[in-house]
């Protein structure tokens, strides 16, 4: 059974978030219990701050303990003050309101933080894969999910460019995961393309994630948020499938913004909340299958310094280059890490490599602290930052030009997709 309210034209408050978490609650045999929740780092948009507030307000005194931990996949460990600002509270309030909540980072790096709980084999990744991937997968997570009697998974749910639509069992992997999974359905995401699975309810890495999750032989409860703008336009409590799957409908509907034409210019700009460019990549995959052939779309954002905290020197390597580019040259790369190979293709876009000759679809280029040089090198465009005026963008979609002020949430596409045929 799922408790929920949701709507396009409707926003939740605080009240009405307690009264549904507490139905929801009440139907759990939660006395006693020991409770991990799940929740999204800095990259996410979702009031995890109310959550955890109306959370701890119903449950800190009904169950033995309830601790919380930062399902970060492989982005860069939260400091204490990036952990209170996501839940709304301050140090002192920490120390002494909340001293009985504990607060962990996942590490996907540190392998004494993590188990292995089985095997995806060759026959089942072809099945689950739908052909484009034959190879044996050990399925790892953080094992400290086995200390708890519960697990409740806490977070949005947006159109995704390796799941079709984030959420669910994806807080469970990539999100507390070991490397190994993670490689493996990412890379079968960028075989499969971003304009192709974004925005598409049930995929084959939809599948492989739900297929690990059965694995975590533990209880498991969803709390399942759509987010509008900053606020909260939907929530969905129940089982992790389930409510991904009435979150994912809604999202659908107030994330996807759909245009009669390509544009041939599109300036995308990324909030402040994607510090690095693997995560700042999300103001291209939403706004690819938009972008004319031919046409560029700039990332602009003048506070991003680096290419990436956990991965830079890996993909400074390598570059960003379409899918086929790595296809053609499997031996070649065979060492690098599938995710990372993902990540090129999802940012450079799609396009061919034949006769040694590499053709990308759409010229993405790089409007921040990122030098000329680097982008050469890392195979991306390059502009000056301070050379951009916002307001030369502004209110010119009828000269093929778009410009978005907040990019990366929600996914712009034809209404004529050419992807989706």
């Amino acid at each position: 059974m799922i408790y929920s309210k949701g709507s396009v034209s409707e926003i939740l408050n605080e009240k009405q978030i307690t009264e549904i978490c507490t139905d929801a609650f009440a139907s759990q045999n939660l006395t006693g219990k020991k409770i991990l929740a799940i929740i999204p780092d800095n990259s996410r948009t979702a009031p995890v701050d109310i959550m955890f507030r109306v959370i701890t307000d119903l449950l800190a005194e009904r169950v033995k303990r309830l601790d919380f931990l930062v399902a970060l996949g492989t982005h860069p460990p939260l400091s204490d003050d990036a952990i209170n600002k996501r839940v709304g509270i301050t140090s002192r309030q920490r120390k002494e309101k909340y001293t009985g909540v504990r607060f962990f980072n996942h590490n996907w790096q540190d392998k004494n933080q993590l188990t292995k709980i089985g095997v995806i084999s060759e026959e089942e990744t072809e099945k689950l894969s739908g052909g484009l991937m034959r190879q044996k997968v050990d399925v790892t997570i953080n094992k400290m999910v086995f200390e708890y009697d519960l697990l409740m998974i806490i977070g949005p749910t947006f159109p995704h460019e390796v799941v079709g639509f984030s959420g669910g069992n994806k807080y469970l992997f990539p999100g507390i995961s070991g490397q190994e999974i993670i490689d493996m359905f990412h890379w079968l995401g960028a075989l499969i393309t971003n304009p192709v699975i974004i925005g598409t309810k049930y995929t084959p890495v939809r599948a492989v994630v739900d297929r690990a999750a059965a694995m975590v032989a533990v209880e498991k409860i969803c709390l399942s948020l759509v987010v509008k703008d900053d606020d909260l336009a939907g929530l969905f409590i129940g089982s992790p499938e389930e409510t991904w799957a009435a979150a994912a409908d809604l999202s659908a509907q107030l994330h996807v913004i759909y245009k009669n034409k390509p544009f041939r210019r599109v300036l995308s700009c990324s909030p402040p909340m994607y510090d690095d460019l693997w995560t700042g990549g999300k103001c291209v995959y939403k706004l690819e299958p938009v972008v004319a052939d031919g046409g560029e779309l700039i990332i602009y954002a003048p506070h991003i310094k680096e290419v990436s905290v956990a991965h830079g020197k890996i993909i400074e390597k390598i570059g960003y280059h379409v899918r086929d580019y790595f296809v053609r040259q499997m031996v070649r790369f065979r060492d690098i890490p599938g995710g990372i190979m993902a990540h090129s293709t999802h940012v450079k876009g799609i396009g061919t490599y034949e006769n040694g000759v590499e053709s990308a679809r759409i010229n993405v280029i790089l409007a921040t602290q990122i030098s000329r040089t680097v982008c050469k090198k890392i195979n991306l465009g390059y502009m000056d930052p301070h050379s951009i005026s916002i307001s030369d963008w502004q209110n010119r979609e009828d000269e093929e030009i778009l410009h978005v002020p907040k990019a990366g949430e929600i996914l712009y596409r034809l209404e004529n997709d050419p992807f989706r045929k």
